[in-house]
């Protein structure tokens, strides 16, 4: 089986890493590319914890404060591990999605304490804001980087779609795979993806994918990493 990864080179890599583990091929491309924000100000005055919703967002703080002793609740698991891979020690994941994010604060801290930072870029997912503020605490976001599309796919992978060399997409997010259907079309793609399978992250992803007709579509069984991993190991061998 060979997948075109769509990730951020620097979450790309690893995971590619990882379905060579599993003897699956990858052919890197990626449709974001981040640009963090140079020299931000941080006021971290009365913030209580951190809230991570990316791997980009933990790798944003890091550059932008030397601060590590803020305990930080991440979305999910590689969010999490790239936090303490930057040297945070306390670090939660909420194993999912912003939903289950603002759930696991709720349970775990009081809005009396003190208020929330969101390290982001300049899109978010979901109303991490809206949910939190109604269950009383302060949600505060520092903008921290800015992820910017690509303009058209490489030679490289338009190449390999046309000619049948890859067997399918690895979708994370609904911005990338919304992404790749507009690129897929402009570069007149669109019926040779009728050979893909659509990997995708979660139910909003691949509602964001749905613009073309995919061989299938596979849906993680929860918004993680692992849990895309495993669906695509099922598939070994039908792919």
């Amino acid at each position: 089986m060979r997948l075109l990864v769509t990730r951020p080179r620097d979450d790309a890599e690893p995971l590619a890493a990882l379905l060579a583990k599993r003897r699956v091929e990858s052919l890197i491309e990626p449709l974001l590319e981040v640009r963090f924000v140079d020299d931000p100000v941080l006021d971290l005055s009365g913030v209580q914890a951190l809230l991570m919703t990316s791997a980009n967002g933990a790798r944003a703080f890091a550059r932008a404060s030397r601060r590590r002793d803020l305990p930080v609740f991440a979305v999910g698991d590689a969010t999490a591990r790239a936090a303490a891979g930057a040297g945070f020690k306390a670090v939660e994941s909420a194993g999912g999605d912003v939903g289950d994010l603002a759930h696991r604060v709720r349970a775990r801290l009081d809005p009396r304490r003190g208020a929330l930072l969101h390290a982001a870029g300049t899109k978010v997912a979901g109303d991490l804001a809206g949910t939190l503020r109604e269950a009383g605490f302060t949600y505060h976001r520092a903008v921290l980087y800015e992820a910017h599309t690509a303009e058209a796919l490489t030679p490289a992978a338009a190449g390999a779609i046309a000619a049948g060399a890859v067997d399918g997409v690895v979708l994370f997010s609904p911005r990338t795979a919304r992404t790749f259907v507009a690129l897929a079309k402009a570069a007149g793609l669109a019926e040779a993806c009728r050979g893909l399978t659509a990997y995708c992250l979660s139910r909003a992803v691949a509602a964001a994918a749905g613009g073309l007709a995919w061989r299938r579509v596979r849906v993680a069984a929860r918004p993680e990493q692992g849990a895309l991993l495993e669906t695509v190991t099922a598939d070994l061998g039908g792919a």
